[in-house]
């Protein structure tokens, strides 16, 4: 059975990464501020099922996959710090709209909402990374089975991960009607999003720590 320790662990590393100005939190904040709270939580739905996916390719041992075919893994960090930056790039742009500034964006139907979610989440680097490299290092094999501790610490994560989420969700109308009559706090919160987005795309491609099998 895993560690109070490695429960630990893994919940104040999902908590830092969802807190950090990512895809998910994009898509999550720019749906509930265009077309209310109930599309945000459907979007979220389909964004718990992205994680779904990533805990069961887990306990499926795609880490050792990683790890057997480092190639694979390189360009997968790669490609997730270029979406990452691009990210960045459509936030600080001439024209761009903050975060919380709500746009002509059309209505979206549940399906989409939800496929949508899942899509944005599956294409997050940051959650392939947690999954790949940070939660085996979590994984005790002398405490018994590795899938097992791996569906209790993903778990986790992903309890953490959509509690936090759907607060942003629940918030993300008022913090946007807060900041709507103060165009300053609105120009500085487009730039430290875009200043997080491209700082956390150069930290993965400059990372050089290989995948770590479960």
């Amino acid at each position: 059975m895993i560690s109070v320790s490695a429960l630990a662990g893994i919940a104040a590393v999902a908590l830092g990464l969802v807190l950090t100005p990512g895809p998910n939190m994009l898509y999550l904040v720019s749906r509930s501020v265009t077309q209310g709270r109930l599309a945000g939580m459907i979007s979220l739905a389909g964004v718990a099922a992205g994680f779904l996916v990533y805990l069961l390719a887990a306990v499926a041992g795609i880490a050792a996959i990683f790890a057997m075919v480092p190639a694979v893994y390189v360009a997968t960090k790669l490609a997730g710090a270029a979406y990452l930056m691009w990210l960045a790039w459509r936030t600080i742009r001439p024209g761009a709209q903050p975060i919380f500034a709500p746009g002509a964006l059309p209505a979206d139907p549940p399906r989409r909402l939800f496929s949508m979610g899942l899509v944005t989440n599956l294409l997050n680097p940051k959650i392939a990374i947690l999954y790949v490299s940070l939660l085996p290092q979590f994984v005790d094999p002398a405490r018994g089975d590795v899938g097992t501790q791996s569906l209790l610490l993903g778990a986790t994560q992903i309890v953490v991960a959509l509690s936090v989420n759907a607060l942003i969700v629940l918030t993300a109308g008022s913090v946007a009607t807060f900041l709507g009559g103060r165009p300053t706090w609105m120009r500085v919160q487009r730039y430290l999003m875009g200043a997080v987005l491209g700082g956390l795309a150069l930290r993965i491609a400059t990372d050089r720590s290989p995948a770590v099998a479960a």
